[in-house]
């Protein structure tokens, strides 16, 4: 069973059951990020439900710290739901789904994924804060790739310099290596996944949280030593820099502005 590994954790914000006084449950997390709700499902035992609870609060404190923002970042204000054991959908370890506007960890396969889903949801979540004209099924990084009218603000520019570190190379004129490496993927395999601009920058919001100083390889893993990576299809080098370089700037400004409006 997945959770019973030993998940490696580096953050300065260790906690111990002297600390919180008892073992945290789901009922904790959805106190402390206000989230609209959270499902469990029926066949995780009452020891998974408390395990997971606690790794499931440690890597969305972790995440919070990784972005520089408050809690209601995280739930989206209070807009995104939670799924562990329930919903899941066959052979996918976990998903975001657009409808419910919930994402989904399946019970024994989707740690690891955790940030790579959220960043799923806080793109479709953006997607009418940055563009007056995206239809409400549609990512913020398809309706910059596909020039939707967007709306004026500074940090609606900081995203769109993320967006564009992501598709497209330094000179802003050319394919990102990333969407070559994607693009490659896609036609060997027949099929357009990789090069979705939601799937190329869910995976680089991936690295730029592996590459942060706190690490939870609950949160995030794999965007390094991977199959994947070796392929290309997590961003490296010089892009990579960019792209952290670009994230940092963008979310450093969103939570400083959320902390304030708090």
């Amino acid at each position: 069973m997945v959770l019973d590994r030993k998940f490696y954790r580096r953050s300065p914000h260790q906690r111990t059951e002297q600390d919180s006084g008892q073992r945290l449950s789901f009922v904790d997390v959805r106190k402390r990020f206000d989230f609209r709700g959270i499902k469990i499902g029926r066949w995780v035992t009452e020891a998974e439900k408390a395990r997971a609870a606690g790794l499931f609060y440690d890597a969305l404190v972790d995440l919070m710290t990784i972005l520089q923002g408050p809690e209601l970042l995280v739930s989206l204000r209070g807009t995104l739901a939670f799924q562990y054991g329930s919903g899941g959908r066959p052979g996918i370890s976990a998903h975001y789904e657009i409808g419910s506007r919930t994402f989904a960890l399946a019970k024994n396969a989707g740690p690891g994924a955790i940030a790579h889903e959220w960043f799923h949801a806080l793109d479709h979540y953006l997607s009418d804060k940055a563009f007056s004209d995206a239809p409400g099924n549609m990512f913020a990084s398809e309706a910059w790739l596909r020039d939707a009218t967007p709306i004026p603000h500074p940090i609606n520019d900081l995203l769109f310099a993320c967006f564009r570190a992501v598709m497209l190379d330094e000179s802003g004129e050319n394919p990102s290596d990333l969407f070559r490496a994607s693009k490659a993927a896609d036609r060997a395999n027949g099929c357009i996944y990789y090069a979705d601009p939601a799937e190329m920058c869910a995976r680089a919001f991936e690295a730029f949280v592996q590459d942060a100083s706190i690490s939870n390889n609950f949160l995030v893993a794999g965007t390094k030593s991977t199959e994947e990576a070796k392929m290309g299809l997590y961003p490296g080098g010089a892009q990579r820099e960019r792209i952290n370089a670009a994230f940092r700037r963008y979310f450093s400004t969103l939570g400083r502005a959320l902390i304030q409006s708090a």
